[in-house]
């Protein structure tokens, strides 16, 4: 199979180029660079023997029409729909405009399936602590900018998959740590930066907001199964479990390291949150497998 990777470069995108070349797919990456970097590819590109194609390239191109027609895609996975350290502009400007010219390339190509990660906290909102874990039959209701553009692009597949026949499976990702991913870009990163460098790391408010963590070797096999199950659907990616952030950095923290430094909370962010990922079980014979503590430990191994 030959699968187009949007974003391929980047912390989860080269986990799942590193799987696909494993399992004997062709791979092409297309990615602008301007937060994954061609040093996670490093592995990818000493074992890929040909496999492997690497495209510096802005997903809103004019050229990436030329590039689908030239190779051809059988499923294009896009992970760069909602760029996380972009600002809410940019962010949607690129969401729109780059998944636009994707599902475009995608159709005139035949492409067989788009295959799309959305972030589910920005995408569901604040929910009330008695329906959580979340379940995908709880409708969407953002209180962020990026939400409601993570919600606009989950709308754009279903119209071209209305209108154009092109599938999709858009995947709701929770928490999704591991190695590659930089400080900045995740709490988990974070959190290891600091404590490597022998300083506190930092928690928001009191601490007990709780998130859904998942380890990027179980987000991978998720998208994995997606490229072939879930067509049409929105489906939960995530644990179900909540873990506070208080919880967290002491799961982090050695005894030798310094105590968290508490700090002003974010005024939009949820204070409870996880996804059951019932649906997921059903149609992508997905469920997470990585405890907490194993993959925390293996991040901060690096």
């Amino acid at each position: 199979m030959n699968v187009l990777v949007v974003g391929g470069a980047g912390f989860l995108g080269s986990h799942l180029v590193d799987r696909l070349l494993a399992e004997g797919h062709v791979v092409d990456v297309v990615d602008d660079l301007s937060s994954g970097t061609l040093g996670n590819l490093a592995a990818a590109r000493a074992i890929s023997t040909g496999a492997l194609k690497i495209h510096h390239l802005d997903v809103r191109a004019e050229e990436l029409d030329e590039l689908f027609a030239r190779r051809e895609p059988d499923v294009v996975v896009h992970l760069a729909a909602l760029p996380r350290s972009a600002p809410d502009r940019l962010a949607g400007n690129v969401a729109i405009g780059g998944t636009l010219n994707l599902l475009d390339a995608a159709r005139r190509v035949g492409a067989s399936k788009v295959v799309v990660a959305l972030p589910a906290r920005h995408l569901y909102g604040e929910v009330p602590a008695r329906e959580l874990p979340v379940k995908e039959g709880r409708p969407w209701e953002p209180i962020t900018v990026r939400g409601v553009i993570a919600r606009a692009v989950a709308d754009l597949l279903n119209v071209y998959r209305t209108e154009h026949g092109l599938e999709f499976t858009a995947l709701a990702m929770t928490n999704v740590y591991g190695t590659r991913q930089r400080p900045g870009q995740g709490v988990v990163a974070t959190m290891i930066e600091a404590l490597v460098h022998g300083q506190a790391g930092e928690v928001h408010g009191d601490g007990r907001q709780t998130r859904d963590f998942l380890y990027v070797d179980d987000a991978v096999d998720a998208l994995v199964r997606a490229t072939e199950r879930g067509s049409g659907l929105v489906v939960n990616i995530g644990t179900g479990v909540q873990t506070t952030i208080r919880d967290l950095y002491e799961l982090l923290a050695g005894s030798d390291d310094p105590p968290a430094r508490f700090v002003t909370r974010r005024g939009d962010e949820p204070g409870r949150f996880a996804v059951a990922p019932v649906r997921a079980r059903i149609h992508l014979s997905w469920a997470p497998w990585t405890p907490l503590a194993e993959g925390l430990a293996a991040t901060r191994r690096g």
